[in-house]
């Protein structure tokens, strides 16, 4: 009988696999991380948004949103507007690549996995999300920031470039 802790070993491998898989997969299609994407869906559905909204909902540091902003403005996809009166003030808004961009893009992996893990029954939904913050307790990750991005390495790095 193969050991249940190899088995869970195996579903962990294969959870970060596909996260990087699909990093790649939108990288190669996009020249975008995750990240990126989020931010830019987060930009086009909010319309005009504050850069401290857009690290709010997605639940980014400040730092790493004037990251992932820096890189989207490089690549003109988004467009920062100061606010005239109040200079501290920016807002971000799609241009029109940034909007192309957004209708062009595959769906990223946590989109598909929000959509199928809605369709779950609460209680499935709990004792899942249980178990994932026991297996975060058991490698020692429970005390890592985290935002809801399935993604790998650094959320701010830069995305290949198009």
């Amino acid at each position: 009988m193969v050991s249940r802790s190899r088995e869970a070993l195996i579903a962990i491998r294969r959870i970060l696999r596909v996260a990087e898989l699909s990093a790649r997969e939108l990288s190669d299609r996009t020249g975008l991380t995750p990240s990126q994407v989020i931010v830019l869906q987060i930009i086009a559905r909010e319309g005009q948004a504050g850069a401290g909204a857009v690290a709010e909902a997605a639940r980014l540091s400040q730092a790493t949103i004037t990251a992932i902003l820096d890189r989207l403005e490089e690549k003109i996809l988004i467009v920062r507007t100061r606010d005239p009166e109040d200079r501290r003030r920016v807002s971000l808004e799609l241009t029109d690549a940034g909007r192309s961009t957004i209708a062009d893009v595959p769906d990223v992996l946590q989109n598909r996995f929000v959509a199928r893990f809605d369709r779950l029954a609460d209680w499935e939904q709990a004792g899942l999300v249980a178990s994932l913050e026991r297996l975060a307790m058991l490698l020692d990750a429970e005390g890592i920031d985290a935002s809801p991005i399935l993604d790998v390495g650094r959320l701010d790095r830069p995305g290949k470039s198009s």
